[in-house]
């Protein structure tokens, strides 16, 4: 669970210091700007739709596979309700960018420490165990493909203004 709240963490702060996401939060952002969800809940849904098309495929999820979809989203959410009043523009580069490495740096940290807990694939990773089982394709193919498909479809559903 510590690895989670640390993962949900660093993802918020990324996303705050507005200076790009990794693709699964590029297509989390497009869901929130065409939706009434925010950008955790936006995480939680996709996570919860790729349980089910995984579990559809006999992959069933762990309790760390269920607590991933739902904590991780409840943590980016509130990270950026704390950081609301950050306006990111008036922030000089150098901040924005230590934020951005302080959130990348946490991220590694959060997904070192859920990943050696055992307790079951993320909702990602469960789609790309399910796609290399059903493709033959090697985990780093399989795994560039998922994530492309996810950043261009956020990015064809538009950016923040």
């Amino acid at each position: 669970m510590v690895g989670l709240f640390i993962f949900g963490f660093g993802t918020g702060l990324t996303a705050l210091a507005a200076l790009g996401v990794p693709p699964w939060d590029v297509l989390h952002d497009g869901i929130r700007l065409h939706s009434p969800l925010s950008f955790g809940q936006a995480a939680i849904l996709v996570g919860l739709a790729l349980v089910v098309v995984s579990l559809c495929f006999g992959i069933k999820p762990g309790v760390g596979t269920i607590a991933n979809m739902i904590f991780v989203g409840l943590l980016i959410d509130l990270t950026l309700y704390v950081g609301d009043g950050w306006e990111v523009d008036e922030l000089v580069l150098p901040l924005r960018l230590g934020v951005t490495i302080a959130g990348i740096a946490l991220v590694g940290l959060g997904s070192a420490l859920y990943i050696g807990a055992e307790m079951g694939a993320g909702p990602r990773d469960s789609l790309m165990v399910l796609f290399t089982t059903h493709t033959r394709l090697s985990l780093g193919v399989a795994r560039t493909l998922i994530e492309g498909t996810a950043l261009v479809g956020g990015a064809l559903l538009g950016e923040a203004e």
